[in-house]
């Protein structure tokens, strides 16, 4: 809660100085008759318009769990910055279409020391609004904060733009203003564009990140007895909910006790150090030396002919039903990935008839 609390204070600031901002250059846009400066007073009222859904979306995402949402609302944040990206898309389509008027049919602008003087103020204090949104942004953790603050970074470059194009009509009498709001124009549709990208991939399901997922395992391979981590998967209901499982790898004369109190030890100290209800699962393993120790060490030296693996585990031998169970995680670029699992299942049946092999092909999720 105190989080959202954060995310508004910081959307309520952005609406009051981009409002201020925006009725300004307007002012000076409509008497100087520059198309720029009014395309950079629409830019800052899209910003109005962004920080009102970021205010609007983060008070729905934390709304707590219901019967219909037990996860959570959370995900109503990136459904926020895809309506945020959507504004700045439209914004960007209209500017460009504005420009290409002013290209076809240029009017002169007429500037003022004073008209100048308040361009010049705006870009500073966009400067300064967008280093603070987006510091914010990534100390709140919200996509929504981070793409504001980036914008108005970039809007402070397009307003020096806008200056720079005001002195070079006042010297020397071209006036680049439409080509210089196509340019404003296509910044805004690329901003608009990432911001999209971004928020899908997050809705869709993002490849979990390298360096969460190796401190995530690194945590949990400390625990004694715990002799690998793997399958690693995070699914978030939002920035600050998140939920997933791993398999953890344990000696195999372990009993349910001795397994019930680690895992949940582990579960306990993963979501107090990290935030994350973590279920976990178990490979067993019984290959720590002798006989089946060997049969690990030579499928591992099939596989290094086989760059496309990129890892092998959960390798238990079966005695009882004769079976040999193992996983295998295979480049997602790869397109024969069962021809290589027959391969090495076949390679592996000649040195050991005995047994038959069950082999999982596991998808690449994390590193």
């Amino acid at each position: 809660m105190e989080r959202g609390r954060a995310i508004v204070r910081v959307s309520v600031l952005g609406v009051i100085v981009n409002l201020i901002l925006a009725g300004f250059k307007a002012m000076v846009g409509f008497v100087s008759g520059s198309v720029a400066i009014i395309t950079d007073a629409v830019n800052n009222l899209t910003d109005v318009l962004s920080a009102v859904i970021t205010i609007v979306g983060t008070k729905i995402a934390n709304k707590g769990p219901d019967r219909k949402h037990p996860y959570g609302h959370g995900q109503v944040e990136y459904v926020t910055s895809i309506t945020i990206a959507v504004v700045i898309l439209a914004a960007g389509f209209t500017a460009i279409t504005e420009s290409a008027k002013k290209i076809i049919a240029p009017r002169a602008a007429v500037y003022t020391t004073t008209s100048l003087l308040i361009i010049a103020v705006s870009v500073v204090v966009k400067l300064l609004l967008g280093k603070y949104v987006k510091s914010q942004g990534k100390k709140l953790n919200s996509e929504a904060l981070i793409g504001s603050g980036t914008d108005a970074m970039m809007d402070s470059l397009i307003s020096l733009s806008t200056l720079l194009a005001a002195i070079v009509s006042m010297i020397w009498h071209i006036n680049p203003e439409g080509w210089l709001g196509v340019v404003i124009a296509v910044i805004m549709l690329k901003s608009g564009v990432e911001l999209m990208m971004t928020s899908l991939g997050e809705i869709i399901g993002a490849r979990v990140d390298s360096e969460l997922s190796g401190k995530l395992k690194a945590f949990i391979c400390r625990y004694p007895g715990v002799l690998g981590a793997y399958d690693l998967t995070l699914h978030r209901y939002g920035p600050e909910k998140i939920i997933g499982s791993v398999h953890v790898e344990l000696p195999d004369d372990m009993t349910a006790k001795d397994i019930h109190m680690l895992t949940r030890h582990i579960s306990e100290d993963v979501f107090s150090s990290f935030g994350i209800a973590l279920t976990i699962g178990i490979y067993a393993s019984n290959t720590s030396v002798g006989e089946f120790a060997g049969m690990k060490d030579e499928l591992r030296g099939l596989i290094v002919k086989y760059p496309e693996v990129l890892q092998m585990h959960g390798f238990y031998v079966d005695t009882e039903r004769g079976i040999v169970t193992f996983d295998l995680i295979i480049d997602f670029k790869c397109e024969r990935k069962e021809r290589i699992r027959d391969e090495l299942i076949a390679e592996m049946k000649k040195r050991h008839p005995e047994y038959s092999f069950a082999v999982v092909l596991d998808s690449d999720i994390s590193d």
